[in-house]
């Protein structure tokens, strides 16, 4: 089927909305039952939206950061999963929009936006430290091989290409975009987490996988001077953790407006006359909207980063980011525990599936400590320190 083109801002929201409202049904069945989203990942980028990032000049809308967050916080609302399965695609953009030469951002931005979709298999397991990686890309002729393991491959099971991080002979890190049909190549369906359930975060498998020179594209690099990669990375997890603390603090609402609860007050009629729930929504929809108001701020950020990337834009990027992260980090969880308190029991019972929302809280606001945020805030506050150039700050 033909993929949308979107052009506008107001036209990515707009959409985001609508598909939203449609990945939304059925997501707690898809949960509980661990049933892979092909058909919905199907709607979602045959809608255009993992385009919106295409820079105008290749043909795309090039939206700001502020609407991609947005996007991405409203889809991960809808289905959490669904909202992280995409996060390592923009990232691939972002560096193939840094590093890529005029011919290799040509060819591949044409596949996104004719809804071809970039998964992801950058981390590994065994390594000495979370970023050193093993995976070896040696040369073969006008080519090259790739051998290696990969993990936490999030949306590799459903992409055409998987952008690779590799170590070419002179220990150099590359991003390979490979295709997903490369013989050689086995994308393996081993995640098990507790959260997140359906974001296809397994392993992949290289074995003298042949991969074209033109679909390499440096990626040491991009933290080797001011770019904008490691904020971009992370405002779309802050952005999925604020999605995910929006559908916890919708459904707690819901529930306590249509239930009356026995044990409170007897002076109290229903739930939502309850003082203490009051107080609870109360706090919750504070922090919330903080969340969500650190978002935008952050987005706000980026862009001027993208725009004129030196080491002071980059880094208070990377700070608004963090601050952003940091916070949205806390509401995920804290509304997700809140809907247990408030719903009582009937929470945890698998016809509602509202455990759902914490449990993809706790897996996903893993991803990386927020406590070194925290260090690279008040570093930076305190001692003018800028945050290191990686892609968890």
């Amino acid at each position: 089927m033909t993929t949308s083109i979107i052009t506008s801002d107001r036209q990515a929201l707009d959409v985001a909305e609508h598909i939203a409202q449609q990945l939304h049904t059925g997501s707690a069945e898809r949960d509980r039952e661990r049933r892979l989203p092909h058909a919905e990942l199907a709607l979602f980028s045959r809608s255009g939206l993992w385009a919106i990032s295409v820079p105008k000049a290749f043909g795309g809308a090039g939206v700001s950061n502020v609407t991609l967050a947005q996007v991405i916080a409203r889809i991960a609302q809808a289905d959490a999963s669904l909202g992280q399965i995409p996060q390592n695609h923009f990232y691939a953009l972002e560096v193939l929009r840094v590093n890529g030469t005029q011919a290799q951002r040509q060819r591949l931005y044409a596949e996104v936006l004719a809804g071809r979709r970039f998964g992801n298999a950058l981390a590994e397991l065994g390594t000495k430290t979370a970023h050193d990686r093993t995976t070896r890309l040696t040369r073969d002729g006008a080519g090259y091989r790739i051998d290696g393991r990969k993990f936490y491959a999030t949306g590799a099971l459903y992409a055409q290409r998987i952008p690779t991080s590799v170590i070419d002979e002179q220990g150099q890190q590359q991003l390979a975009f490979v295709p997903a049909d490369s013989p050689g190549l086995q994308v393996i369906d081993d995640w098990s987490g507790f959260g997140q359930r359906t974001t296809g975060s397994g392993s992949v498998q290289f074995e003298q996988v042949y991969v074209d020179a033109e679909d390499v594209v440096p990626f040491q690099s991009a933290f080797e001077r001011p770019t904008p990669v490691g904020p971009l990375a992370q405002i779309l997890h802050a952005a999925i953790d604020t999605g995910i603390a929006r559908a916890a603090f919708e459904d707690a609402t819901q529930f306590v407006r249509s239930r009356s609860r026995p044990w409170i007050d007897s002076k109290v009629d229903k739930a939502s006359d309850d003082p203490l729930t009051l107080k609870s929504i109360g706090h919750l929809a504070i922090r919330l909207h903080a969340a969500e108001a650190l978002l935008e701020r952050a987005g706000e950020a980026l862009d001027r980063a993208q725009a004129d990337s030196t080491a002071e834009t980059v880094a208070a990027a990377s700070i608004a980011v963090a601050e952003a992260r940091a916070l949205s980090t806390e509401i995920s969880l804290a509304a997700g525990t809140t809907l247990f308190e408030l719903a009582g029991s009937q929470a945890t019972l698998a016809e509602h599936n509202l455990d759902r929302h914490w449990r993809n809280a706790r897996v996903h606001t893993l991803h990386d400590p927020v406590r070194w945020k925290y260090h690279a805030i008040g570093n930076y506050y305190l001692n003018d320190e800028l945050p290191p150039r990686r892609g968890t700050i």
